[in-house]
Parts: C-alpha cells; sequence; structure tokens
C-alpha cells in the first residue's frame, strides 16, 4: 500500500513539490481541471519517468499499479483493444488451487518482509543492520578518542587518516590484523617523534644560482669609456672641439626642419651649405657608436631586471638553509649598484662625448654565489640525512600503532566479538530471505501455470456486454478477436465495426468497463491474482448523468471490497472536478459527522500562481454551491474579476426564493453609483428564472470591488436580513453556516474555498 507520494518539479508542481502523507485504503483527491490532479496519476502510473517524483510503500513492498486516465483512455480505446484475461468461472477444483497459491505468494512475501525488517533495510533504524551500524559508530567514536589523545605528537603516523573517523577506526582494525612491532613506552616514542617526524626531514630542491657574469662583461665594454664625436676633417669640426660643445650640436640640430629653416640659437637662415656640414660631421661612425650605447643599456636593463628578480625570488622563499640576512643584504647592494650603473648610462646617452666607467658587480657576483653554493652544500646534507631516515620512519609509526593497540586491547577485543555474534545473526537471516526468495520465485510460478489453464478473454466481454445491456446501450457491444481470441473489437449488432462511429460518452463508457475488468484481470495469461493500487482519474469527465451514477456505483463496489480487504485490490485513488461525482462516489453512511472513516483521506489540490498544492482534510471538504459563494465573499482579499457575478448569484438565490421582492423598492434605497451598483446585483430578475448566468468579465480594481461588497452588505441592511448575511460570513460566531434557502441536497456543489 501506498504511504506516501511526493510530486516535484512536474507540471505545476515546485522543486519543492507537494506531498501526499499518511495515505490509506481509499483516498479521494478532489481539484479542478487543470490543478495537477492527472500528473499525480501519472506519477503512480510511471514513477520512473518521473525522477524527482518518490512513492513510498508499506514495507517497501509495491504493489501492481493500475491507472483510469486520459493516457489510458488514448492507450487503449483502438479499434481492437488488448484483451483482459479473467479467470473463468468453471474449473472450481483449479480456482482452489489458485487461491491456494496466491496465498502462499502472499504468506512468503510477508516471511521476506519481515525477515528483511529483522535483518534491517538500509534506511531503517531496527535490525541487526542497524545494530551493526550503531557498534561500529561507537567504536568509531572511542577510536577518535584514541587519535585526539595523540595527534598532537604523532600526526605524521597518523597522516591519511586525521580527518575522517571511518578511516582511522579501519586503520585501527587493520593495523590488529598484521602488526608485530615491539612494544615501546609512550614518553620514548614521543621523543622520537620530535626528531624523525620533524618538519625539516624532506627531500628539498637545490638553489638554482645566478649568473651574473654577463653583467660584468658588458660593464667593461670599451665603447662606455670612449669619447664620442663627430668626424674630425668638416670645417666645423675645429670650432665645435675647440668650443667643446659636440653633444649641445648634436642636440640642436633636431630643431633644425627644412631649407629656409631659422638657427634654433641666433635666428638666422641657415643656409644649404651648412646643413650639408653638420650633417658630415655627425656621420655614420657617430651613429653607430650612439646606437652601440643604447643597446649596451638595454641589454643591461633586461640582465639586471632578470637576476634581480631572481635572487628576490630566492629570499621571498625563506629557504631555511639560505643565510636570508646576507642575502638580503647583498641584493639591497647589487640593486644600489645597478641603479647608478643605469644612470651613467643614460648620462653616456645624453653625453656621448663623456666618457664614463660603471661600477663592477664583481665582488657582490662572488658573495650571492658563496650564500647559494652554502645554501645547497646544507640540501644536500639534509637530503642525504632524509634518504637514510624512511625506515626510521617506517618503524617508528609500526611502534605507535603498535602501542596504540596494546593500550587498547580490551576495547577492541569487545567490538570484535559484538561484531563476530553481529554478522553471523545477518548472514544466517540473509541467508533465509535468499531461501524464501527462491520459493517465492517457484510459487509465483507455479501460480503463473495455473493461470494460464484456467484464463480467457471470453467472461470479460460477457460481463461488459451484460453491464452495456442492463443500462439500455444495444447498439453496440464487444467481441473477442485475434487469431487466439485474446483482443476485443466494438461492433454493431450486424457484426460491423463499431469502433470509430461511438460518441466520445459511448467512447469513454466503454473504455471505463475495460479497465473494471482489468482491476479482476490481466493483459497476459497470468498476474491475474496480483495485488493491486487503483487510481481513477476523472472516469467521468464527459459522461452524462444517467452514466455518472453507474460509473460512481461500480467503483463504490470495488471501494467496498477495499474496505472489508476482499480481492486483489488493496488500495484506491479517487480524482476528480466533478461534484456530483465525488458526493456520489464518497457517499458512506457509516460516516457519522464530518470526521474522516480510519481507512478514508480527502484531499483538494489547488493551483495558486501557477503552483499545484495539496491540502489535506480531516473530513470530505465538498461544500454546496450557495455555501461557497459565501465562502468566496468571505475570503475576498484582492481583486477578484468575478466577485460581482458571485454577489450577484447570491441576491438571485437568496431573494428570489423569498418572493415579493420589489427590486425597484430597493434601487431605490440607494443613489448615485452605489444605485447603479445595486441594479446589476438585481439582474436576474429581468433574465428570469431559466436564464444561464455566465462568468462575464468585468475590468475591476479594489476600489471597485470594495464598493461592491459595501453596496452588497447594505441590500441585506436595507431589506432587514442584516441576520442572515451576519450568518454566512460568520460574523455571529456561526464557524459553518448553512445552506441559504432552498438549498436541499440537490444542490449544485463545487469545492470548498
Amino acid at each position: 500500500m501506498l504511504q506516501q507520494i511526493l510530486v516535484a518539479k512536474e507540471a505545476s508542481y515546485s522543486d519543492a513539490g507537494a506531498t501526499l502523507l499518511n495515505l490509506r485504503a481509499v483516498n479521494y483527491v478532489f481539484g479542478t481541471n487543470g490543478s495537477g490532479k492527472t500528473t499525480i496519476s501519472r506519477v503512480i502510473a510511471n514513477p520512473e519517468q518521473y525522477p524527482a517524483c518518490d512513492l513510498n510503500w508499506k514495507d517497501s513492498q509495491r504493489l501492481e499499479c493500475l491507472v483510469y486516465n486520459s493516457d489510458f483512455v488514448k492507450k487503449n480505446y483502438a479499434l481492437k483493444m488488448p484483451g483482459i484475461f479473467t479467470l473463468g468461472q468453471n474449473a472450481a477444483e483449479t480456482l482452489v488451487k489458485i487461491e491456494v497459491a496466491k496465498n502462499n505468494v502472499d504468506e512468503l512475501n510477508k516471511d521476506i518482509a519481515q525477515l528483511e525488517n529483522t535483518l534491517g533495510l538500509p534506511d531503517c533504524s531496527t535490525g541487526k543492520r542497524h545494530e551493526l551500524r550503531s557498534l561500529r559508530a561507537q567504536f568509531e567514536e572511542n577510536c577518535w578518542r584514541i587519535k585526539c589523545m595523540h595527534d598532537e605528537y604523532f600526526q605524521e603516523a597518523f597522516l591519511g587518516f586525521r580527518n575522517s573517523k571511518s578511516r582511522f577506526c579501519d586503520k585501527i582494525l587493520e593495523e590488529s590484523k598484521c602488526n608485530d612491532a615491539r612494544f615501546v613506552e609512550l614518553e620514548v616514542l614521543k621523543e622520537r617523534a620530535s626528531s624523525v617526524f620533524a618538519k625539516g626531514l624532506e627531500r628539498h630542491p637545490l638553489v638554482v644560482e645566478v649568473e651574473m657574469e654577463v653583467l660584468i662583461e658588458l660593464a667593461n665594454l670599451p665603447i662606455l669609456a670612449k669619447k664620442i664625436v663627430g668626424k674630425e676633417d668638416v670645417d666645423l669640426a675645429e670650432l665645435i672641439q675647440r668650443l667643446g660643445n659636440s653633444d649641445w650640436v648634436k642636440q640642436g640640430i633636431s630643431y633644425i626642419g627644412h631649407k629656409g629653416d631659422r638657427c634654433p640659437f641666433c635666428q638666422q637662415y641657415i643656409s644649404d651649405d651648412l646643413n650639408y656640414k653638420l650633417s658630415q660631421y655627425f656621420d655614420e661612425t657617430y651613429n653607430r657608436d650612439i646606437a652601440a650605447i643604447k643597446k649596451i643599456k638595454d641589454d643591461y636593463d633586461f640582465v639586471s631586471r632578470g637576476v634581480l628578480e631572481k635572487l628576490t625570488a630566492i629570499s621571498d622563499l625563506g629557504n631555511r638553509h639560505v643565510d636570508g640576512v646576507s642575502l638580503r643584504a647583498s641584493i639591497e647592494r647589487f640593486a644600489a649598484y645597478i641603479g647608478m650603473n643605469k644612470e651613467k648610462m643614460g648620462r653616456k646617452l645624453q653625453e656621448p662625448s663623456l666618457p664614463i666607467s660603471l661600477e663592477s658587480v664583481r665582488e657582490i657576483a662572488v658573495t650571492i654565489r658563496g650564500i647559494i653554493g652554502a645554501a645547497n652544500a646544507s640540501i644536500l646534507n639534509h637530503n642525504n640525512m632524509v634518504d637514510n631516515i624512511d625506515a626510521e620512519k617506517a618503524t617508528l609509526k609500526s611502534e605507535i600503532w603498535g602501542h596504540l593497540l596494546e593500550k587498547n586491547r580490551e576495547l577492541l577485543t569487545e567490538f570484535e566479538i559484538s561484531k563476530a555474534g553481529l554478522d553471523r545473526a545477518a548472514s544466517a537471516i540473509a541467508g533465509k530471505i535468499n531461501t524464501k526468495r527462491a520459493e517465492l520465485l517457484a510459487a509465483r510460478s507455479h501460480l503463473k501455470e495455473l493461470e494460464k489453464s484456467i484464463t480467457s478473454a471470453q467472461p470479460t466481454v460477457n460481463a461488459i456486454n451484460t453491464i452495456l445491456a442492463s443500462f439500455g446501450f444495444t447498439n453496440f457491444k464487444l467481441a473477442t478477436a485475434g487469431e487466439r481470441s485474446n483482443l476485443y473489437e466494438i461492433i454493431r449488432a450486424d457484426g460491423s465495426n463499431a469502433a470509430e462511429t461511438l460518441s466520445e460518452g459511448e467512447k469513454n463508457f466503454i473504455t471505463f468497463l475495460y479497465f473494471y475488468h482489468l482491476i479482476e484481470g490481466s493483459n497476459s495469461e497470468s498476474g491475474v491474482a496480483a495485488n493491486r493500487t487503483v487510481v481513477f482519474d476523472d472516469p467521468i469527465s464527459s459522461l452524462d448523468s444517467d452514466i455518472l451514477f453507474i460509473v460512481s456505483a461500480l467503483i463504490r463496489r470495488i471501494r467496498e471490497e477495499v474496505i472489508a480487504g476482499r480481492g486483489n485490490v488493496k488500495q484506491i485513488f479517487i480524482l476528480t472536478h466533478n461534484v456530483y461525482f465525488h458526493k456520489e462516489v464518497s457517499y458512506d453512511r457509516k460516516r457519522k459527522g464530518s470526521k474522516c472513516l480510519s481507512h478514508e483521506t480527502f484531499w483538494i489540490v489547488r493551483k495558486v500562481s501557477d503552483v499545484s498544492t495539496l491540502i489535506a482534510y480531516e473530513h470530505n471538504p465538498i461544500k454546496t454551491a450557495y455555501e461557497l459563494l459565501w465562502a468566496e465573499v468571505r475570503n475576498q482579499n484582492g481583486v477578484s474579476p468575478t466577485i460581482q457575478n458571485t454577489l450577484r448569484r447570491i441576491i438571485e438565490n437568496y431573494f428570489k426564493i423569498l418572493g415579493n421582492i420589489d427590486k425597484d423598492d430597493i434601487i431605490s434605497k440607494f443613489d448615485g453609483a452605489d444605485q447603479q451598483i445595486c441594479a446589476s446585483l438585481f439582474s436576474w430578475v429581468n433574465d428570469g428564472s431559466h436564464a444561464v448566468y455566465d462568468d462575464i468579465y468585468v475590468s475591476c480594481n479594489e476600489q471597485v470591488v470594495a464598493s461592491y461588497l459595501s453596496v452588497f452588505r447594505q441590500i441585506f441592511l436595507k431589506t432587514n436580513h442584516a441576520g442572515h448575511y451576519d450568518m454566512m460570513m460568520g460574523l455571529d460566531g456561526v464557524t459553518t453556516p448553512p445552506a441559504g434557502p432552498g438549498m436541499g441536497p440537490d444542490a449544485i456543489a463545487s469545492v470548498a474555498a
């Protein structure tokens, strides 16, 4: 039996979903078209297609599900419907054998369920498996306390198990089976661990040498000391050399433009001859030397920047083998020298005739090379030590685990004895389950063979045709078809096929009867005795009132068998939007008052803001239409496009029954806009008693709704019927207003608001 249904992430259901809880043998679900009923029936029919949804079965024993909904109608109404096999009425001895075989299958299922409960399901809080989980959990806690007590000193030995109670526990159990280390006292182990497990005892990479020879070579290039001046055999050379202003003249040339320009110094026009002599003075050799100086400076900048970055990286690592203080001091000196040399080369480019001499970094290079060499020597010594300490670490770790095992031997022994006993019990139960499952497989096979020997499609044809004839459907009937007469077809009295000419009501009725007999049968020659959950989803959505009562009576018959525990159907769901049908099928004379019976549940599915929700009731929530109209007024929390029509229908139902109401007299008691509103609420007088009152759309807002509600109340006050208004609005303390005038048991009904 289904105990719980979760519907989520499907159709109009939210990600969190809605849940049917504490389900019973008979379950009624009411909701308007499009509210989400069919989604529920589809989840029950094919849960595998809805991974976000969930069905929870009692004792995890899933029953066969038969679902009548629109999908069933589309799938099964065809020119030839699959035959439904039912048990024949003959061979009484075989029928008794089938009943015995079915009872045997049921008993085996119960035995397996009981054994599985004793063994314990994965999510159960009882059974041997639960006891094993509890025993393990307690042992893990005890092991974890041991770990926490010694973790400060033996972290290296616990590496890989320190962050998981389960893994640490597994390690304890593993060591208990293979550890043969000698026993060593705790204080001795702590002292050895402080040195053997020291953080420095790991292989360290060597520090990379930083090459600075290129900088030394660049600083010693002769061109830096060379006076770079123009060509000496030019007329202007003697003057420029005597004045010593070669650099000044070179810089001034950049201000001379085209022919006819003025001198940037004396503002005289410059002749072509002067331009030519200046260009001859600063010839290609001069320019090549300047380019060489610039390249030296660029190379020096690039190389020195790379060296400085490498040295800084070494310093930032904080390698304990490196003399950080000496290295940082050498880096600072190196950076200062580089800065001075860059400044000198910059001046050389500005004044090429000025010879310069760069500061040598050779001494600093020797110092840094010594620091790195000493560091690498220390690293090599360290790595040699590490290479020989692996065996020592392994020995120490084994001795630590051995010490823990010896000190906690009693705890470990107690766990192993308890676990062995539970394992034996669980294994024995699992063996019984396997035996019972084998017996169940054989029992099902035996039942299947018995069913094959006695099943036939003809009894279903006879039963459905009998029902059709008894209710006046004589223009068509069912007949068997197919090579083995295991299919159905719908034929006329003359034998012609009638499937394509039936009315919508006839199609639905014949399909329902097909489903009705499928409940006690099967589409194959076996399986007719399987226990089932049956779902009826709007079985009379488009049938006339005569068929409504036929279908209601048939479903009530199944309901009574479920309640009595007879037959294969163990649970039913009845989903509908039709109030007449709901009233008929849910009627139970044993129900006293409004409380649910012990075997039934009532639900309403609503769609609010395009999201479906399920609401459980402890009573049948379906009320008369007159009560529901007042409920809509009481629950008016905002703008409703049909509130005017609701108020008008209440006025009609109440005042028309009273009679002798002069609507013009009542309307005259109002003025202005209120009078127009009052007149609209009495429009039924002009329409007549047999008019159809459709819910017309009226554009409105909160102010308009408030005006209608105010006039509606005033109508009752001005006609001395305020008592009825207060009663129906719950203002006099009445929590369940009675039906209005003339609201008998046959009044139109709808779902409670």
